[in-house]
């Protein structure tokens, strides 16, 4: 198939390159398409997609593996706006382009409201995927019916429901978790901890009572553990399955004091530890395990471990979330993209002849929407679909493609909108700029009812709505790194959307991936592929 050579220098070095926080004027790129695609294209376009999708056929055996990647608030607007960011740094208009797992061949639409909320936040999403249950807000891998607050562990542990990490475990996998958030968020939490608050990652975050009854909570007896405290006491199972956990969330692991003595992180010697129990619990999950297992905390180390004799791995790279993707390389002690940790942990795990269970989390692309900045968030997401084609290309020459499940979803959406009628390869942070009158014509920006350009992107609420109204962006750098695109309704943090989310699959059992589903259905078709 034919394609238009389009160069897009200028704009792809604009896109790329780290730009000053302060706006300088607005230098935006004349438009790139010279024409259409041959007439003859589109036509055959489609009859090759139609033979494709012939050549299918449902494969209905088991999975040896299980591969469940989530890009946290990747709605399926921030999908399309970084395939065409993605299209666009490579030289091409961008509509066109593919993400890697736009090729996929089985995909759906997840329904992604929790019990109580028609919005929903993480904590529920992912247990609804990790458990098959939809729960309360804030909650991790416990049922709707659990208390809000509930610290007593015998109560919490009445409630709990299994994960798809956990059934893995009990059946002999190996198992892993990849984020770029804390092991301890929301997302990644759900599949190991079972609590009723998802803010209780250290115990210094429990509160000093329970809220229902007024009973004694952090530090007493028969309290739910925190969570960075319930990865490291895992049941026996997990304990031995889980070969590899990379992120971020140091200092949730690190003691506040050690004999009195105040305990700092070693990149950021101004950050203490958060645990008030004083345990390491970093060293406590080295010495839980045999010889061979590491922890590592920087980019050197996790260089130098080797997949061949490394039997468990832990990786903390950040006190907090890890950088994001587009801030990464001025990190203090440097630390792995996501397309490495995945590289690393598929590699450790493939090593188990049982086959393995392993999730790998975007999870910077919701922290990026929440602040309003698209262009980290769509770079977030073109690295997590650069972490898909790096799974793709492993399976394949590790013979491993064939025999493995992979699910790529998100657990909910944002307010993040692409709207106006811009022209075909216009900027996708720039101003809209619509198709002219009479072909040739220069384009201009469109204007509002006030006469104010405006950008393709936006919120519909959040830090970028400007006080006092809108401003005249005309001399305003809207690709710049600190840009904070538009919002109509102001607030601090901009909000989930309660849309549906896609989902995409390939591997055994994947054709079970189709029309709408309930989030929760999601570990049906794991376990399912499984055949637990």
């Amino acid at each position: 198939m034919s394609r238009i050579a389009l160069a897009l220098p200028a704009l792809a070095t604009l896109l790329a390159a780290t730009l000053p926080a302060t706006p300088t004027a607005h230098a935006q790129a004349a438009p790139v398409v010279q024409g259409p695609e041959a007439v003859a294209d589109w036509d055959n376009a489609g009859k090759a997609y139609i033979a494709s999708g012939k050549t299918l056929k449902d494969d209905p055996r088991h999975a040896r593996n299980v591969i469940l990647f989530v890009g946290d608030g990747m709605g399926i607007s921030t999908v399309t706006a970084a395939r065409i960011l993605e299209g666009q740094l490579k030289g091409r208009t961008g509509e066109e382009n593919r993400l890697s797992f736009d090729h996929f061949p089985y995909t759906a639409l997840s329904k992604t409201y929790s019990w109580d909320q028609q919005t929903s936040d993480s904590a529920p999403t992912m247990t609804a995927m990790a458990t098959g249950y939809k729960t309360r807000e804030g909650m991790l891998s416990v049922n709707h019916t659990t208390p809000r607050g509930e610290c007593n562990a015998a109560v919490v542990a009445s409630k709990a429901v299994k994960s798809i990490l956990e059934l893995a475990a009990e059946n002999g996998k190996a198992t892993g978790i990849v984020t770029t958030a804390r092991l301890t968020h929301a997302t990644p939490a759900a599949l190991y901890a079972h609590t009723a608050m998802r803010d209780w990652e250290a115990d210094s975050n429990l509160g000093a009572t329970d809220v229902n009854s007024g009973a004694p909570c952090r530090g007493a007896a028969g309290a739910v553990k925190d969570i960075a405290r319930q990865l490291i006491e895992v049941t026996p199972a997990v304990r031995n399955s889980l070969k590899v956990a990379l992120g971020g969330g140091r200092t949730y692991f690190m003691p506040a004091q050690a004999g009195g003595v105040d305990v700092f992180d070693p990149e950021y010697p101004k950050q203490k530890g958060r645990r008030l129990d004083g345990r390491d619990l970093t060293a406590e999950w080295l010495s839980s395990r045999a010889a061979g297992a590491a922890y590592v905390w920087n980019k050197a180390q996790f260089d130098a471990i080797a997949p061949a004799t490394t039997t468990h791995l832990l990786g903390l790279f950040e006190p907090s979330h890890v950088q994001y993707e587009a801030d990464r390389a001025t990190d203090p002690a440097g630390e792995p993209s996501l397309t490495e940790m995945t590289d690393k942990a598929l590699k450790l795990l493939l090593k188990d002849p049982k086959g393995f269970f392993l999730h790998v989390e975007g999870g910077r692309i919701d922290h990026a929407h929440h602040a309003g900045n698209a262009r980290r968030a769509l770079t977030e997401t073109i690295e997590f679909s650069n972490a898909i084609r790096r799974t793709v290309d492993l399976l394949q020459a590790a013979g491993q493609l064939d025999n493995t499940l992979i699910i790529v979803t998100a657990d909910h959406s944002h307010t993040f909108t692409i709207a106006g009628y811009p022209s075909r390869g216009n900027p996708i942070f720039g101003l809209v700029r619509e198709v002219p009158n009479k072909d040739g014509e220069p384009l201009a920006p469109s204007k509002d009812a006030n006469g104010l350009p405006f950008t393709t992107l936006g919120y519909a609420n959040g830090p970028g709505a400007r006080k006092g109204g809108r401003t005249d962006l005309t001399n305003v750098d809207t690709a710049n790194l600190e840009f904070l695109q538009e919002a109509l309704v102001p607030l601090g943090s901009e909000t989930h959307g309660g849309e549906d989310v896609a989902v995409y699959a390939r591997g055994p059992k994947a054709y079970l991936v189709r029309g709408s589903m309930e989030q929760n259905w999601i570990f049906h078709v794991m376990r399912e592929a499984y055949g637990f």
